[in-house]
């Protein structure tokens, strides 16, 4: 089985063709077109949770045109992969003040496990970044877009454009070389024991 974290599909090289330059650009540059393309040309949509290592493909994501953080992440990093810039998957748990009022009625919960991320190396330093909330949703819920220089760790905005809390990072997994199915199922049953079923199978929200 490929793993999610890399990807030679065509999808994904037409992707780094139409968003990077040809002319030599840094991999400084190359990350940062590729972390603002993922952030605002895929929708975020958290209820597009997979469990499986083949369901969460870079080249999925980018058909669907949108997915959850996770996917997101996943596609930020084999793109990276792809342009030769070293990157992993990273996970934590999460807490959202603002705007997943349906999102908890599902869950119970507004702790978001596990939450996505990514991480890149450039010029020697790992830096985190986080392409999951794209411009319009994040317009939309009154907080402004999370930016990324390239040259500091950008993880999530902690608090929306009225000062009112809105994102909190509680704990972090570490980052991944490969993607963690096992991993991610165990952390999401003991978090949501209620959104499995008897069968241990992870009960769709859509």
């Amino acid at each position: 089985m490929h793993d999610s974290l890399s990807s030679d599909h065509p999808s994904i090289h037409q992707f780094l063709n139409q968003i990077l330059k040809e002319d030599g650009s840094s991999q400084k540059d190359k990350a940062l077109a590729i972390y603002f393309a993922v952030r605002d040309q895929i929708v975020y949509n958290p209820y597009e949770i997979q469990l499986q290592t083949n369901a969460v493909r870079p080249e999925f994501c980018l058909s669907k045109g949108s997915g959850h953080c996770i996917d997101k992440a996943v596609l930020f990093v084999a793109s990276c992969r792809l342009a030769g810039i070293e990157a992993k998957l990273g996970m934590a748990k999460v807490q959202n003040h603002i705007g997943t009022s349906n999102f908890e009625k599902k869950l119970g919960t507004n702790v978001l496990v596990p939450h996505g991320y990514a991480a890149c190396n450039l010029d020697g330093t790992w830096l985190k970044c986080t392409p999951a909330f794209n411009k319009s949703l994040c317009e939309k819920l009154g907080v402004a877009p999370l930016n990324w220089d390239g040259e500091s760790d950008s993880l999530f905005q902690p608090y929306n454009i009225d000062g009112n809390q809105f994102m909190e990072y509680l704990e972090d997994f570490g980052l991944f070389e490969s993607f963690p199915s096992e991993y991610i199922v165990d952390l999401m049953k003991a978090e949501y024991p209620g959104n499995f079923d008897r069968n241990g199978e992870w009960i769709p929200m859509v």
